[in-house]
């Protein structure tokens, strides 16, 4: 008789942006004539860029002549892509990246949820909390999280990270020791970022005790602080403990063309001398056939420098957005963070709200989405995400609305 994988039917209802869009839709239907705003889910609003758009076109008319026709890329990915973005995000900041390192894939989320895969069910994850969806449900599906406590809302193999405003939302390291640590800064979705020292002294702790840091760098064009590493593999002995796992969807505005990249150094191996890069090669090589040809010429025209001119502007276009948020929210008196570093806002619940409550006040008073706190773990209750990728017109209606409420 067949049965499924019990491992998923821990999971605990739909995926948290799932429910986020049914309430949307609900309410849109109940009143058809009100604009809602949607500041909730990461999507980017401005259209890809001129240098990126001439590559597409370029590769497309490639695609349609026989000598120049490209069938399945490499498993890793096309070398023109891997030695930019080597040259590009890691050699021109000190790190010591080999393009053959660089693992070209569909995209950063992806990655998040198919690197658990190498390593073993039954290691012990450390998660920021508030955390990411994505790291926290593929290993349920993964089968290492345990059972889950509904009383404190946490599974009770995971060893959870409060990041909160007490510690300036950044997770001080733990006394009982991990095998994976995932870390994603500048952070999704409090919005704040961690600095060089203080993600050092997490390089330090993973290599002293055998962790391995899965660190999530998808906002690091969103850096303003120097102080603010883009890469982890600017910290000394990066290489021996951490992947990173890399975007173009909001730097570039790739979300609906699909391309990222993790990077897998051959000195990061397992207790045994396994390199863990080589496995990531073979679960690559056996489960994906390779981002589009057409992708990855769109992702090296990034790299141009064109392409960066135009992908600051971008960057900068968001930030303002960010910029207009923060501080309407000052001035109508809420408490908030980020937005400084990162695209996102976190801002605490007002009159004793609960994280849906407010959802619900929201959308239903003033017609703005966002996305309750609560759904990124327990830390997260009392909170709610704003993104900056809205337009700048609607981010504006956005938070007047906000202070009427």
């Amino acid at each position: 008789m067949l049965k499924v994988n019990p491992d998923y039917l821990k999971l605990r209802g739909s995926y948290l942006f799932s429910t986020v869009a049914r309430k949307v839709a609900a309410s849109q239907a109940a009143h058809p004539d009100r604009q809602i705003i949607r500041l909730g889910i990461g999507d980017v609003t401005l259209p890809l860029t001129p240098t990126v758009v001439a590559a597409i076109h370029k590769a497309g008319d490639e695609m349609a002549h026989a000598e120049t026709f490209r069938g399945y890329a490499p498993d890793l990915g096309y070398g023109f892509l891997r030695e930019a973005a080597a040259a590009h995000d890691f050699k021109a900041r000190g790190c010591d990246i080999a393009a053959d390192e660089i693992f070209i894939s569909d995209g950063a989320k992806s990655d998040s949820g198919n690197i658990q895969e190498i390593f073993s069910r039954d290691c012990r994850i450390a998660v920021c909390d508030p955390v990411y969806p994505v790291y926290l449900d593929s290993n349920v599906m993964g089968g290492r999280t345990g059972d889950f406590d509904e009383a404190k809302q946490q599974w009770s193999r995971v060893i959870y990270l409060p990041c909160t405003a007490a510690n300036a939302f950044s997770p001080e390291l733990p006394s009982e020791v991990p095998d994976l640590i995932y870390i994603c800064s500048p952070n999704n979705p409090t919005g704040t970022a961690m600095k060089k020292e203080r993600l050092q002294e997490w390089v330090d702790y993973a290599n002293a005790h055998g962790s391995v840091i899965i660190f999530d760098a998808a906002y690091e064009a969103y850096i303003s602080d120097p102080e603010v590493p883009h890469s982890i593999y600017e910290c000394s002995g990066a290489r021996t403990c951490a992947i990173e796992i890399r975007s173009f969807s909001k730097n570039a505005g790739f979300t609906g063309l699909r391309l990222g990249y993790t990077v897998v150094p051959k000195d990061l191996k397992d207790a045994d001398g396994t390199a863990l890069r080589d496995l990531w090669a073979r679960r690559h090589g056996t489960k994906f056939n390779g981002a589009p040809y057409i992708q990855q010429r769109a992702g090296e025209a990034v790299y141009s420098e064109a392409g960066q001119t135009e992908i600051r502007g971008l960057v900068s276009y968001y930030m303002e957005n960010a910029r207009t948020i923060r501080e309407g929210l000052a001035a109508a008196g809420y408490t908030a963070f980020g937005g400084i570093d990162s695209p996102y806002i976190w801002m605490q619940t007002p009159d004793g709200l609960s994280s849906w409550e407010f959802f619900d006040r929201l959308l239903e008073e003033a017609s703005v989405v966002g996305t309750p706190g609560s759904g990124f773990g327990p830390s997260g209750e009392g909170y709610f995400r704003l993104t900056a990728f809205g337009t700048h017109e609607n981010t504006k209606a956005a938070v007047e609305r906000l202070q009427r409420l």
